[in-house]
């Protein structure tokens, strides 16, 4: 069954950076993004994958692959790496994006000469009409509607936040237990921006 992106979808274009990597998003039915080089807004309808260099001259600097997003979660790379527990990294939180399954877009997106990309927002129909990169920025009016959407996704993702939460005093041993200090004994409304 093809999960073809509609035309008002929202993909996130994502740096896929090795072969491997996507095969661990096809076999394992997720894609990790760390969460200090995250992007804004995450829960997008699909993902696409930009591959660079390491795939090869036949497959470097394009995107073939797509895939729908079921869900995301936090989680830590321990989590996600379940036998690498000694990583350097394997504390560090990244967002577990869930896929549905990897799909081959029907027209590869160029690029047409190397290109930096990490992450890029587009929308389905310039996804699926795109003959390059440069073929997926969003301009003019249909931009307003796309950085509308972000703003919807951002704000229904954030529905809650710290000054919802009650002030709320933990005993200093319990912290202790769970490894964290004494600084953090309480959590309140106060924001730490």
């Amino acid at each position: 069954m093809s999960n073809i992106p509609a035309p008002n979808d929202l993909v996130l274009i994502a740096f896929i950076p090795s072969p491997r990597d996507l095969e661990l998003a096809r076999l394992l039915g997720w894609y990790r993004i760390p969460l200090r080089t995250a992007p804004k807004v995450v829960a997008v309808d699909h993902l696409a994958f930009y591959q660079p260099t390491s795939f090869g001259d036949g497959h470097k600097w394009r995107i073939e692959y797509f895939a729908p997003v079921l869900g995301h979660e936090l989680v830590t790379r321990a989590e996600l790496f379940t036998d690498q527990v000694d990583h350097p990294r394997a504390h560090e939180e990244y967002f577990k994006m869930q896929l549905g399954s990897i799909q081959e877009l029907p027209d590869v997106v160029l690029a047409e000469k190397w290109k930096r990309l990490t992450f890029l927002y587009t929308t389905g129909e310039r996804l699926l009409s795109a003959s390059t990169i440069d073929g997926l920025g969003v301009h003019d009016e249909e931009r307003q509607v796309l950085w509308r959407a972000l703003r919807e996704r951002a704000q229904s993702e954030q529905s809650y936040g710290a000054q919802d939460l009650p002030e709320m005093a933990i005993d200093p041993e319990v912290l202790a237990l769970l490894g964290l200090g004494i600084e953090n004994a309480s959590l309140g409304t106060e924001a730490d921006d």
